[in-house]
């Protein structure tokens, strides 16, 4: 957890601060790009955008407890940048053998043990037919374990289009999964 006393000394401008402030919430920031993005150089890039416009903005953040849902707000700000520039966003289509190696990976290791790659590319497939919301909203609250709350704060969405879009979400992974099984 970051102390709201760090970000207060970023805020009066301490570099050293910031440094540690970087180092802290990088990989919560790299996490959620890496998920929306599916790419670990695209995100690393949106990362790095972010920490800058944070170390910009940092002194338009009202209050220091907000920090992590003012933080992914514009980490998926970035992301939704991202993919629009990219001009769309290319459906990965996994097939019978895809499904087939995925499930022999882990049937052979407990869940537990399955490397970075091996989960993301779980996610990948689950998410890759969802739309850009309805994925990062599965994102922040299945994976990030955010409060419908902290999403609306992060995506400037009402919780009742939150709830709805996570409905929708997980209909649309359930029946990918249910399809090929």
């Amino acid at each position: 957890m970051i102390d709201t006393k760090l970000i207060e000394e970023c805020r009066a401008g301490d570099l050293n601060s910031f440094r540690q402030l970087v180092h802290l919430a990088s990989p919560a920031a790299f996490t959620v790009a890496f998920r929306i993005l599916g790419d670990e150089d695209q995100a690393g890039d949106v990362v790095q955008d972010v920490m800058v416009t944070v170390w910009k903005k940092v002194t338009t953040l009202r209050s220091p407890e907000t920090f992590k849902t003012w933080m992914y707000r514009i980490v998926v700000n970035r992301c939704y940048d991202f993919l629009r520039k990219r001009k769309r966003n290319p459906e990965i289509r996994f097939d019978e053998a895809g499904w087939q190696r995925l499930s022999e990976k882990v049937g052979q290791q407990p869940s537990a043990e399955l490397e970075n790659r091996e989960i993301s590319d779980v996610i990948k497939m689950l998410t890759s037919g969802l739309s850009p919301a309805r994925k990062t909203v599965f994102i922040l609250s299945e994976i990030e374990e955010l409060t419908p709350d902290e999403i609306a704060a992060v995506t400037g969405m009402k919780k009742s289009v939150i709830k709805s879009t996570l409905c929708h979400a997980r209909k649309n992974i359930s029946e990918m999964i249910t399809r090929y099984l």
